[in-house]
């Protein structure tokens, strides 16, 4: 009962931010985390406000938290898993509701099991990166390309 309450205030918060950020226009910065587990597979999640389909464990900072930080934070609180080895991937400038928006994005190794969190996360689990799933976001293929150019070391910009 009170994760359902929560998932319904997630969705009205997430209309309102939407709303708010086409009015004021205001430049924003978030984190994206790419998880991968010993076999390679590719961490993906479901949120309970978004239709979009599948994207990766994220958010925005904390006042004074590094982008490193909060993307491992943000792997745990809705995921459960602990980041290993953290790298970063590189930045991609986008915008999100209008607003222009810079995604912080990280790849770590995890040993842990998702759990999502039932509230803003309802499904957490591994993927082969050569076989995601479908739908995903359009910002989650960005984030996964950028992070397949890092991989081949080719530079982007």
């Amino acid at each position: 009962m009170i994760a359902a309450l929560h998932r319904a205030a997630l969705r009205a918060a997430h209309r309102l931010r939407h709303h708010w950020r086409v009015w004021r226009k205001v430049p924003l910065a978030g984190v994206s985390m790419i998880a991968c587990d010993l076999d390679g597979r590719v961490l993906l999640v479901r949120l309970s406000y978004a239709d979009a389909g599948w994207s990766l464990p994220g958010g925005g900072a904390n006042r004074g938290e590094s982008w490193r930080d909060a993307a491992v934070r943000e792997l745990a609180e809705e995921t459960g898993c602990k980041a290993l080895a953290v790298k970063p991937v590189g930045e991609l400038a986008e915008v999100i509701s209008g607003s222009p928006h810079t995604a912080h994005v990280f790849t770590c190794m995890t040993e842990d099991a998702p759990v999502p969190d039932g509230r803003e996360v309802i499904e957490a689990r591994f993927y082969p990166a050569h076989s995601l799933p479908h739908p995903m976001t359009a910002r989650t293929q960005a984030r996964l390309a950028l992070w397949r150019a890092a991989q081949r070391g080719v530079t982007t910009g």
